[in-house]
């Protein structure tokens, strides 16, 4: 690919934060806008815990978003969207009524509740300390933020899933910059895009090798485990695109989940994909737009995975 790759930050606009209980297992990877945007959204599974996702619907009024908040804690988690209010509502950031600085904030959440403690979620504390780390900008990968509880491969159940987390990739093509973060919490297998290679899944009883999912799902005899499985994505890019493009955009850089994920998009899955478009000042095509943001979504993937290594002995500890 004849790209540069960059830090996610270089794209402009917004900063990245995390906080987490390393104990309880789960987190917040809050995504903090300091300039004007305009956003899309595709949600491609059959459990998703959102909070106001209709902000990025074309037939609502188009509105730039104050923060997106990615996190653990099933629907219990969307709590953590209140600390980032109370975050920016004391800087002064929101829109402005009769009264009052109303902040917008987007959040999605992953199930993570089968991996540490299910009594311990985000709450609105983390949500702001989330937004606080945010002030540093300094995003990492692995088992950090919204990653901190992600795990894959879950067909067999927790005993012969493997660790995930979150994961970051951004590149620039001229003066066109995008990016993706993925919080990779999946039912499925993870392959590497461009080998086809397993990354993570569904290992052995003695977990000392892959099971071929394949054949693991053809003879399961029972309905899947549902709304437990959850991959969420946000791609940002300097593009001048329109709201319905950005959307067009999410639904594009789906492609990546069928590249990186199998099975994928079932109804155990909760999978969503936003996009946004963060001072858009770059002339560009939303169909290039679109296939770029599946190859960067597809490493960031990819990053979540490879970023959030985990011995036996420790895994065990938390399922």
């Amino acid at each position: 690919m004849l790209w540069q790759q960059i830090d996610i930050t270089e794209i402009g606009g917004f900063r990245i934060g995390s906080a987490q209980d390393e104990t309880a297992m789960t987190g917040v990877t809050a995504i903090v806008f300091d300039k004007p945007n305009v956003g899309g959204i595709d949600v491609s599974g059959g459990g998703p815990a959102c909070r106001e996702p209709y902000l990025l619907s074309p037939l609502c009024n188009p509105q730039s978003l104050h923060a997106l908040l990615l996190s653990g804690g099933s629907a219990f988690g969307l709590d953590a969207a209140a600390g980032a209010m109370r975050y920016l509502e004391e800087r002064g950031r929101g829109f402005a009524v009769h009264g009052a600085i109303v902040p917008l904030v987007v959040q999605s959440c992953i199930f993570d509740l089968s991996f540490g403690s299910a009594a311990v979620r985000p709450d609105a504390a983390m949500g702001y300390a989330a937004c606080l780390d945010a002030e540093r900008s300094t995003p990492r990968s692995g088992s950090v933020g919204a990653g901190t509880g992600a795990t894959v491969g879950k067909l067999c159940g927790m005993a012969q899933s493997q660790k995930a987390g979150v994961g970051y990739f951004a590149a620039q093509i001229g003066a066109l910059k995008i990016g993706a973060v993925a919080v990779v919490n999946a039912l499925g297998d993870i392959y590497d895009h461009k080998t086809g290679q397993k990354i993570a899944g569904v290992t052995t009883p003695d977990r000392t090798a892959f099971l071929p999912t394949g054949d693991v799902l053809c003879g399961m005899q029972t309905a899947l485990a549902e709304h437990a499985n959850t991959t969420i994505s946000a791609v940002f890019t300097n593009a001048r695109l329109t709201q319905p493009e950005m959307g067009k955009v999410a639904s594009m850089a789906r492609a990546a989940y069928g590249q990186c994920i199998r099975p994928v998009g079932t109804m155990a899955d909760g999978d969503t994909i936003y996009a946004f478009s963060v001072d858009g000042s770059v002339q560009s095509d939303v169909s290039v737009v679109g296939a770029l943001a599946a190859e960067v979504l597809a490493e960031a993937i990819e990053d979540a995975v490879r970023s959030a290594d985990m011995s036996d002995d420790e895994y065990r500890k938390y399922i």
